[in-house]
């Protein structure tokens, strides 16, 4: 029997977020810290889990920091929850889109509300 990688993932993002939460016994990694998407390879040998991080970009990298170091961590925790014979590798991604999101919306608003916007604010 075949296992999607599509239910994997699924249940890879809801995992992880709870062992962040609740198992990560690292300061650097705090609760400013989002799962945002798994995706999967196919095999099922290696995983990318998108994280959003909240803060100062010094903070930020921390936490990046702090989440590369306790992937092995992570992965080990994932075994027993999800019955896998083997648990993908785990790489964390850092995921820009709530912070672009962000940036949309207040430039969105700006020209809703008939201010100028500076090409330099685009990019």
């Amino acid at each position: 029997m075949r296992i999607r990688p599509e239910k994997v993932a699924h249940r890879m993002r809801r995992e992880v977020a709870e062992i962040l939460q609740q198992k990560v016994r690292d300061p650097r990694v705090s609760a400013m810290v989002s799962v945002t998407d798994v995706e999967v390879t196919s095999d099922l040998s290696f995983a990318r889990v998108f994280v959003s991080i909240l803060g100062p970009e010094a903070e930020r990298a921390a936490t990046f920091e702090a989440l590369a170091h306790a992937a092995g961590f992570v992965r080990h925790e994932l075994a027993s929850r999800l019955e896998l014979r083997e648990v993908p590798e785990i790489r964390f991604v850092h995921d820009e889109s709530a912070r672009r999101g962000a940036r949309v919306e207040e430039l969105l608003k700006r020209i809703q509300d008939g201010k100028p916007v500076e090409d330099e604010e685009l990019g």
